[in-house]
Parts: structure tokens; sequence; C-alpha cells
């Protein structure tokens, strides 16, 4: 065979080959979803449902404090969902133009203190923490859980001396199991991921302060009917179920 026929019949092959490879490889695509730290434990579980209905997707989670995410939002960060713990951080998020639609509010979560196990301060109410040498941490401002403790502040007039405000609420729970703290102010769904490395004392004034839980597609997603199947997978009956038997209230 001539030269130049062995040459083109060997790129028809190539070319044939790179075509079948193309069509038969499967699709994938990678969603980024931008969620309050509390949502953590929650969120990768509905994750690892919604990859298992949706073959080809994976789903790539950054937890942090709402205000934290908002603002790397805002600054140009590339995501697909995000999801806040309090409506003010979302509604930042909408002022930028950057959400695809209307968001939606999703759950519930209030405010309990956490000691160590057996609470040998002997924590019994929120007027407690003011209590001389006792070292508490909560969330700083504009976190909403900080947000949500300074409410309770204003509304009982009892203001407390942090020893230290964190970035989310998943810090201040590793403050107290580990020891560095003798309280602190999280979510109910934390105490409970914690199990028996806290006591959880509840008191009656955070439950006017329920912090509400939004979630909404973003505007520059790369895939935003995929995002949109998400945040129905969250708010739809298989989100809502999980989301229950983690200790979040309805919205």
């Amino acid at each position: 065979m001539p030269r130049f026929l062995a040459g083109l019949v060997s790129s028809i092959l190539i070319a044939s080959l790179l075509s079948c490879s193309t069509q038969t490889s499967p699709q994938h695509n990678q969603l980024v979803v931008f969620a309050a730290a509390s949502l953590k434990s929650v969120f990768i579980q509905i994750g690892d449902r919604f990859k298992t209905d949706n073959p080809g997707v994976d789903v790539t989670f950054d937890f942090a404090g709402s205000s934290e995410l908002a603002t790397q939002l805002t600054q140009g960060a590339a995501a697909d969902v995000f999801a806040s713990a309090d409506n003010a951080q979302m509604e930042k998020v909408a002022k930028a133009g950057l959400l695809a639609g209307s968001p939606t509010n999703f759950a519930s979560n209030t405010l309990v203190i956490v000691a160590a196990p057996g609470n040998p301060k002997n924590i019994n109410s929120f007027a407690d923490l003011t209590r001389p040498g006792l070292s508490v941490v909560t969330c700083q401002q504009p976190v909403p859980c900080g947000s949500a403790t300074e409410r309770i502040e204003d509304a009982t007039g009892v203001h407390l001396k942090p020893v230290s405000e964190e970035l989310s609420v998943t810090d201040v729970l590793n403050k107290v199991t580990t020891g560095q703290a003798d309280a602190g102010l999280v979510y109910v769904t934390d105490a409970l991921s914690a199990g028996n490395k806290v006591t959880a004392i509840k008191f009656p004034q955070a439950a006017s302060v329920a912090n509400v839980y939004p979630i909404g597609a973003l505007k520059n997603s790369s895939h935003v009917s995929l995002a949109q199947r998400f945040v129905a997978t969250v708010t739809g009956e298989t989100g809502q179920q999980i989301l229950a038997q983690s200790g979040f209230a309805k919205p």
C-alpha cells in the first residue's frame, strides 16, 4: 500500500476511535454547594442521596459561617447553590443579583446551651452564662448564630462576655467538646450531632429567635437546572425527612 494511503487509513482509524470514545464516555457534572456550617452532617446525607438519584453527578460542599460564604459569593466565588442559616445573609446574595429566582425556606433551628458532659458547672439558664469565672464561647457577628445570640441578649437584658467569638457554630461546639470553654451557644442540631460529648441545656428564650434557613440556585451556575434539582431535593420529601431526623424543624 502506498505510504500516503497508509497514512490516510491510519488517520481515519484514529478519528473513528476518538469519536467512539467521546460518544460512549459518561457525562460528568460537578455541583458546588455553599452551605452553612450547621448543615454539614445533614447535607452530606442529602448529597449522597442526590448522587444516587443523579448518576454522573458529583456534589462538592463548602461549609462555613453563612456570612463568610455570602461575602465570598459577592466577591466572585463560583458556586451553584447557596444555603444560609438565616435570611439576612441570603438577602445580601439576592441584592447582589446572584440568585436564579427566589430562595426557598426549608428548615429552622434554635439555639441551645452546651456544656461538658454531666453539666459540671450546673448551668440551668441563659442568665447563668454571666456567672463569674465561667468561660463562654459564642458565634461572632454577623454569623447567624451570633445574630440569634444578640437578639436573645436584647430580649432578656442579659449580656454575655464571651471569652471568644467564633466564625461558625461548629467552631463554638469544638471549643466546648475539647474543654477549651465551659459552655457555648450552638443550634439544637449541633448538640444532637455531638451526642454524649456534651450536655445540652434548653432555655425558653431561644424559641422566640429561631433561625430560618433559605436555599437558592445561583444565576452564574454552569448547571442551573441541576442546581435547581438539588434545591428541589432539599425542599422536597427526601430532604425534609433527612432534616427532621437530624433535629431540624419546619421553616
